[in-house]
């Protein structure tokens, strides 16, 4: 362990999110007697000022090999606090280094830092003086050896794959994502809100839903029931209508014959029993198999919440709730997309960060959407920069020139008027689309990339969206053509962010749910909001894996979410 006693020397100017060390001393992790192989490697001195140090690591081998006729073993350990691997060199009288050196072995050391041979790349290194655990491997049927694998492999053993240098640096680029995100809003005076995962109501009114359901294994288990316990007979219901029968007619002479209190109220009570049981096997006698239907319907109110329900496609109405009481809000959580798509852009289940302003129009959206992108590119390249180095040096070279440009240079604002007159000048001087540009069609990802990546070569702000392409619930503007919606655009992913200024006039709003053909009734409680103190207010949603491939460069959506969930596919 570190030398209590030793004098500390100057500070470090460099801080990770979680530690600051001195160049002589450096500290154990929370809650754990090791310290932390970030503690080490991560210092602007690759961890040289802390030789001579004793200390505890533990972590995974990323290479190993034995050494001087198996004298001793060299292992590259990583315990995915950070991109870098500590070098540990074990001799073999302090264990069986053929356990060891296998790719995926769990190992815990305590071992004296020491400055390595002069000419070699480690800054510093562990000669290991106790080995406290070794996790062993069987090489012939561990998965993931140690030459490159494809992230379409890694996606058969999700279980596995954060054990390698990608996926662990994406889940700390995701990380790092995720607390920007809090500590924005938080520092914005915004209200963290969960809202549910179950709903009722269809916010994007696509249909494309997953629906949540009791009735089916409801379905299954009286089936298994029923065949094991079968439905009594006709025959069986009239025997025990004869005996309710029989104890009734004992009970009537008994009171006419005035016996006793005790003889009639024992009678009374296998009465009782006989009308129970015949009540019993009435009811099991109209257990049909199958799904229970009314009408010629499912019957839903049968169901576990008497109506139909679904997992979520955004938290944004509810969540509408809260900002027209609290002002400032947003929601954080996973939505899902019944949508068949195999493409790199969907999955099935994903995470979306949604806020949402009260006494906030367009423009105040707009302001608030460029500043939080702005604020997460800047927060990777403080506090992220040795995993976007891997990102840059081994899946795409520009990302880290793109973070700093989208977080220092003001995004481009055009209505999407302008933006279809400017691709249909392109299309004029020679540029083919794949799809046809035309006032009223939805932009594509091919136009949204070509705004960004080649005529602006920046973010770009959409605003100002026909009404017919646009959700029931964004404000219509006075031409009665558009609505007050918008959408952010960035190289590379194309929309990141869609969001809008909600319609706050109850007779706009009812009316906009009519001429969509909306059932009305799932949205009586959201017309509420219209009804009682109503208030213009905005939001937006953040597809944060769409966030994660801009910043990364990564092509897959299904290689930056750490369990992955798309048609055929819902490992663990």
């Amino acid at each position: 362990m570190a030398d209590q006693n030793t004098p500390p020397t100057a500070q470090l100017a460099h801080a990770t999110l979680h530690d600051q060390v001195s160049s002589s001393q450096v500290s154990k992790a929370e809650f754990s007697d090791r310290v932390l192989i970030r503690s080490i490697v991560s210092r602007p001195d690759g961890g040289a000022g802390l030789a001579g140090q004793r200390l505890r690591i533990g972590g995974w081998v990323k290479t190993g090999r034995k050494a001087d006729k198996d004298a001793f073993a060299f292992l590259e350990l990583n315990d995915g606090s950070c991109p870098g691997n500590l070098q540990v060199i074990v001799e073999a009288d302090k264990a069986d280094l053929g356990q060891l050196v296998p790719t995926g072995t769990c190992v815990s050391v305590d071992g004296l830092l020491k400055l390595p041979p002069a000419g070699t790349k480690q800054k510093v290194e562990l000669r290991v003086e106790n080995v406290l655990h070794v996790g062993p491997v069987d090489p012939a049927r561990y998965p993931l050896p140690k030459t490159r694998l494809t992230l379409e492999f890694l996606r058969d053993f999700v279980h596995l794959r954060p054990r390698t240098n990608t996926i662990s640096a994406v889940a700390r680029i995701r990380n790092a994502l995720a607390f920007a995100t809090h500590t924005f809003f938080q520092k914005h005076g915004f209200l963290y809100v969960h809202t549910p995962i179950i709903t009722t109501s269809d916010c994007e009114g696509a249909g494309e839903m997953f629906q949540v359901t009791t009735l089916i294994s409801e379905a299954e288990k009286l089936e298994k029931e029923l065949i094991k316990n079968p439905p009594p007979s006709e025959s069986d219901i009239e025997a025990a209508k004869l005996v309710v029968k029989e104890k009734g007619e004992i009970v009537s002479k008994l009171k006419s014959d005035k016996a006793s209190k005790g003889e009639i109220g024992a009678s009374v009570n296998v009465l009782k029993k006989a009308k129970e049981n015949l009540l019993k096997l009435e009811e099991r006698s109209k257990l049909k198999p199958g799904i229970p239907q009314k009408d010629g319907t499912i019957d839903y109110s049968q169901d576990f919440f008497a109506r139909q329900a679904f997992l979520t496609v955004s938290g944004q109405l509810q969540v509408e709730s809260f900002a027209c009481a609290l002002s400032s809000v947003y929601t954080f959580g996973p939505t899902f997309r019944a949508e068949h798509s195999h493409t790199s852009r969907h999955l099935a289940e994903f995470w979306m960060v949604e806020p949402e302003i009260a006494f906030a129009d367009l423009n105040d959206d707009m302001n608030c959407a460029e500043a939080y992108v702005k604020f997460l590119c800047q927060w990777l390249l403080d506090n992220c920069l040795e995993d976007m180095k891997f990102m840059a040096d081994k899946f795409d070279k520009s990302c880290i020139d793109r973070l700093r440009m989208v977080s220092s240079t003001p995004f481009e604002r055009i209505t999407y008027t302008k933006a279809v007159e400017l691709l249909e000048e392109a299309v004029k001087k020679g540029k083919v689309f794949d799809n046809k540009v035309e006032w009223g069609i939805d932009l594509s990802s091919e136009h949204e990339r070509y705004l960004t990546e080649v005529k602006f070569q920046k973010p770009v702000i959409v605003y100002n969206y026909p009404k017919g392409i646009k959700a029931f619930y964004m404000r219509l503007n006075d031409d009665s053509k558009t609505v007050a919606a918008m959408d952010v655009l960035v190289p590379r992913v194309g929309e990141l962010i869609g969001g809008s200024q909600r319609e706050e006039r109850y007779d706009v709003i009812q009316s906009r749910i009519e001429e969509m053909g909306l059932p009305v009734e799932p949205y009586e409680w959201y017309l509420d909001l219209r009804r009682f103190g109503t208030v213009k207010h905005s939001g937006f949603g953040l597809g944060f894996e769409r966030m994660l491939l801009f910043a990364t460069g990564i092509d897959n959506i299904r290689d930056v979410i750490p369990f992955p969930r798309y048609p055929g596919r819902a490992d663990l």
